[in-house]
């Protein structure tokens, strides 16, 4: 596997530009919205959005400024959705600080939230790039939708395999795709935006899945599982695998312990031994690297070069990373 420093080798002097670049559309003359903007920065994650953009361009064109409009879009609805999220989830945490709503309460939370929406709008049509707003659009209404959908299902604990695609579909794998299908249309690359956008997709969908499979743990590789799925009742795919191939005693025991008594510590690891036992971690580690080979093939008619090995590369951190 490809280390992190590989991958963002081609696209090192990128990506600092871009971070000068996002700093300076959190700008506001508000001091509070400063001040927030601020932390939000110092405390950002690994940046795989803006990583797959600019890799992705690079490897069908030249990076320019509708690159750079781009992962500013798509980081500004990212992290939008993060701390609505965590206003929604009542989360105190965020990547190991302080969620907004927790130091600042959750009024200013989504204020704060809303504000990156509109510089998404703002910046778009500053820059006259309907073509891209369009793209970041539809990422906001798919993961809308997928939260909706997963909400309603997880009342009746009715999601089936072909529900859960769909949900992960719309919430995780439109914004990676919309990364993808952004970076070909920044560089003038129309005729590769339908392909990159399903290659995102893919991606994407490997990636939720390998988040699914966290949960449970792995002997080898994850460490303790934390079964914090099963308490707050989502339905992923280990668990939905267990439970349409377990016998009728051990499909009860599972659902009343995920409708019952998911805050229960005992149940959640008997659940988890039932989950492993069922065959429901090696059912979704498989279909996790079936989605990411149907990927990867996606790339086999574009010429190698830095960014595409580095492309390649970031797809298989998504599905081997331990953390």
């Amino acid at each position: 596997m490809m280390k992190v420093e590989e991958i963002i080798a081609p696209v090192k002097i990128e990506m600092s530009e871009f971070e000068i670049r996002f700093r300076e559309s959190m700008k506001s003359n508000v001091a509070m919205l400063d001040k927030i903007s601020n932390y939000i920065v110092k405390r950002k994650g690994k940046q795989m959005r803006p990583l797959f953009i600019f890799l992705t361009s690079k490897m069908l064109g030249t990076v320019n400024d509708r690159t750079y409009l781009a992962s500013t879009l798509v980081e500004l609805l990212h992290t939008a959705t993060l701390v609505h999220d965590d206003v929604v989830d009542d989360a105190n945490e965020r990547r190991g600080f302080f969620s907004l709503n927790a130091l600042w309460k959750n009024k200013i939370a989504v204020l704060v939230g809303d504000y990156m929406l509109s510089k998404v709008l703002l910046l778009s049509i500053e820059k006259n790039n309907t073509r891209l707003l369009e793209v970041v659009a539809r990422a906001v209404k798919e993961m809308s939708e997928g939260e909706l959908l997963q909400i309603e299902k997880a009342r009746k604990l009715d999601i089936t395999e072909d529900i859960y695609f769909e949900v992960i579909r719309k919430k995780t794998a439109s914004l990676i795709s919309t990364c993808c299908e952004g970076a070909a249309i920044s560089v003038d690359r129309e005729d590769m935006s339908e392909k990159m956008r399903e290659f995102g997709e893919l991606v994407g969908m490997a990636f939720q899945i390998k988040d699914d499979i966290f949960d449970y743990g792995t002997p080898n590789d994850i460490g303790k599982p934390t079964g914090n799925d099963i308490r707050e009742q989502k339905m992923t795919l280990p668990l939905i695998y267990a439970i349409q191939h377990s016998d009728k005693e051990t499909k009860r025991e599972l659902m009343s312990i995920v409708k019952n008594h998911h805050t229960n510590s005992r149940e959640i690891k008997r659940a988890i031994e039932i989950v492993i036992s069922a065959g429901g971690i090696a059912y979704a580690h498989q279909k996790m690297i079936e989605y990411k080979e149907k990927a990867l093939r996606i790339l086999d008619e574009i010429p190698n070069s830095d960014a595409k090995i580095a492309l390649i590369g970031l797809v298989e951190y998504t599905t081997l990373r331990t953390k």
